[in-house]
């Protein structure tokens, strides 16, 4: 099995790594001197999410006699994965993100999951459809299933419903266009009456700073249309980024600079900007919940649909995924399978905390929402997050989007934000900035076309007809 320089992000220093030639087919577990198979299953989770998997693993393994699923928390699990799968003794399962898997699928690095789903008499098709279309997608990648889902975040808009008060707005009424969000924002914003530096702002788009490229399919654009980089070429992306220029101007972007300072990034800390009233609305997943009851408990929020930014579009959604899969080379894929199968289904049954199973259990303790379809009574009518109708309603949206699926869109990602902070910083025009990152990535997309080309994983391309 071979892995290309080109389909790896930049931390592998462009080496070209080999493996012993795939084989068509899964090979056969080891089986231990204790009569059972042992999966070592490595996740990048620690704290309460990590105690919340081990829950669910020893649910796992006390369902069954035959398998044991060891849990290893590992730092920087997606470098460590891809090595230790080059090196040739992977773990049996891995928690990665979403982003990864387009970049271990072209590298040839994860075993496709549908002969295992296929032996369990279903059709990928079917065992897809068990979730919103959004956490489907993100499973699936050119035309296989490569992961299950661990536990899904939604992003929704929050805001402080106590700083809302305060500026005379209503507390249970979000702005619902980017006009209102843009007249609250001001209303939010506050300075000191000596200095005229800012103490408290409405609203940021650099804030917290972890989906700028997310703001473009919000305005109705798109970075990358399955065949082709658009930053530079989608007039909607451009309008999103005369919009963060715009807002940079509105406050000043010198002011902006000195007052997120102390907090840039720090969405998941006692420093947050949300948590301690400095920014009033923001963006953020499921998990907020959690962090507030850590690091704010008592802090008067809501959290509901993101603006509209595209006409018509009321339900825009962001989803992202912590995901399970299978590297090649595990020594035990079968094995892996049945774990990662039972941490993706649920007793859709369960009327109390005790009879939850699988994916509920995960998302119930991680205060989370689920990625299937149908809930049971108890994780609907007892989940500990009081908005989860809404990350609920917003997983099912058509308008749900995910990471484009690009074997280097962390590379994108790191162009993006830099071109992102460029016009935000009003170093750039943002026809400049995009423009710069239209030139980067389509030279370096064309580059990583040709390599997989070259391995024969997909057709030649044929060049676009001169018009």
């Amino acid at each position: 099995m071979r892995f290309l320089s080109a389909l790896t992000p930049r931390w592998f220093c462009g080496a070209l790594l080999l493996l012993t030639a795939a084989v068509s087919h899964a090979r056969a577990d080891v089986v231990g001197r204790d009569g059972k198979i042992h999966v070592t299953y490595w996740e990048k989770w620690v704290s309460f999410e990590g105690v919340a998997m081990q829950t669910v693993i020893d649910a796992f393994n006390a369902s069954q006699d035959r398998i044991v699923v060891d849990y290893f928390p590992v730092s920087q699990i997606d470098h460590k994965t891809l090595i230790a799968t080059a090196g040739g003794d992977p773990p049996d399962v891995a928690g990665l993100w979403v982003q990864n898997i387009a970049t271990f699928a072209d590298a040839e690095a994860l075993w496709p999951l549908d002969e295992f789903i296929q032996s369990d008499g279903m059709t990928t098709e079917a065992w897809l459809a068990r979730y919103y279309p959004i956490f489907a997608k993100i499973c699936s990648y050119r035309g296989h299933v490569y992961a299950g889902i661990s536990t899904p975040a939604v992003i929704a808009f929050n805001w402080n419903r106590t700083l809302f008060r305060e500026a005379g707005l209503d507390p249970d009424r979000p702005p619902r266009n980017l006009a209102e969000l843009e007249e609250f924002s001001r209303k939010l914003t506050k300075r000191n009456p000596k200095t005229g530096a800012l103490t408290q702002v409405g609203f940021l788009p650099q804030e917290p700073g972890w989906w700028p490229w997310i703001f473009a399919d919000w305005f109705g654009g798109e970075l990358f249309d399955g065949h082709a980089i658009t930053c530079g070429t989608d007039p909607h992306v451009l309008a999103m980024m005369k919009w963060v220029a715009g807002v940079s101007k509105t406050y000043g972007a010198d002011d902006l600079q000195t007052f997120a300072s102390g907090f840039s990034g720090q969405l998941l800390s006692a420093q947050s900007s949300f948590m301690n009233g400095k920014v009033a609305m923001v963006f953020a997943g499921v998990w907020m919940d959690n962090y507030i009851h850590q690091y704010k408990p008592g802090l008067d929020y809501a959290a509901g649909p993101w603006p509209e930014a595209a006409p018509g579009i009321t339900d825009f959604a962001m989803a992202e995924s912590d995901v399970l899969t299978i590297p090649r080379g595990a020594k035990n894929p079968h094995a892996a399978w049945e774990f990662i199968k039972y941490a993706n289904t649920a007793n859709l049954h369960a009327q109390s905390r005790e009879q939850l199973q699988g994916i509920e259990l995960t998302c119930f303790l991680q205060d989370k929402t689920s990625p299937l379809r149908e809930w049971s009574p108890y994780f609907t009518q007892h989940h500990p997050h009081p908005f989860i109708k809404v990350f609920r309603a917003l997983s099912a949206s058509p308008h749900a989007v995910c990471v484009p699926q690009m074997g280097i869109w962390q590379e994108y990602h790191r162009e993006f934000t830099a071109a992102f902070e460029d016009v935000r910083l009003l170093h750039k025009t943002p026809e400049q900035a995009l423009q710069y990152c239209q030139a980067r990535m389509s030279a370096s997309w064309s580059q990583y076309l040709l390599s997989l080309e070259r391995h024969h994983q997909i057709s030649p391309q044929v060049p676009a007809p001169t018009p």
